[in-house]
């Protein structure tokens, strides 16, 4: 008896400890990216790696896709010619790294919020009341009639910020300008996650959970 009390309390156990393992670990990673790609700003002798932070993930990105859409073969000439390529215009991507990194920001944030917008049209369904759907089943009106609110928040949210970090590179020194894409961003996405979440438990009783910050986390660690 003793054993098989034992067993099911480790198939308990384990899967927790794995899920907070590897939600520590993509945390981490997020604070250690953000903090080197703050130091290369504020570095002036840190070029190198700001160019490096900056070109890496697309590079990475690219592969993967090409890996997974085309033969090996052609994700290894893809990895190959981009090497060369890096080496040989190596200086200029060095020199101007901060507009690859604007693009990068600007691009990302207007896509994400061109996606929570877009779902808000007649005839498609909210991005929020997607997720929720999935996670609960057949929504209440009040429930539907919040996650489209919550959905074009979000949309807003994100307009904002890619504004703001188009704005604000011309505007503030890039020491300055990297706090904001790096750390403040960050810090708005918590603060309205936190914001969603506390809404939910006084709007939806019936489901205060989830939110965006719900899907991510289920979406990092399952």
């Amino acid at each position: 008896m003793p054993q098989s009390d034992a067993t099911p309390l480790r198939g308990v156990d384990s899967p927790s400890l794995r899920t907070r393992l590897q939600f520590a670990i993509v945390c981490a990673l997020c604070v250690g990216y953000a903090a080197l790609s703050h130091y290369a700003y504020s570095d002036p002798d840190a070029k190198g790696l700001g160019a490096t932070l900056s070109v890496a993930p697309v590079v990475l990105i690219g592969v993967i896709l090409v890996w997974r859409w085309a033969h090996p073969l052609a994700a290894l000439v893809v990895a190959a010619f981009s090497c060369a390529m890096l080496y040989r215009y190596w200086p200029v991507v060095e020199h101007n790294y901060a507009w690859s990194d604007l693009v990068q920001q600007c691009g990302a944030y207007s896509l994400i919020a061109l996606s929570f917008a877009r779902s808000l049209l007649a005839g498609r369904t909210p991005l929020c009341t997607q997720w929720a759907n999935k996670i609960y089943g057949e929504l209440e009106p009040i429930e539907i009639s919040y996650t489209r609110g919550a959905t074009f928040a979000w949309a807003l949210l994100y307009t904002l910020i890619a504004i703001a970090i188009l704005v604000l590179f011309f505007l503030t020194s890039p020491r300055l300008w990297s706090v904001f894409v790096d750390f403040v961003t960050f810090g708005l996405i918590i603060v309205m996650g936190v914001a969603d979440h506390a809404i939910r438990r006084r709007v939806l009783p019936r489901h205060p959970g989830g939110g965006l910050l719900g899907v991510i986390r289920r979406s990092l660690i399952g």
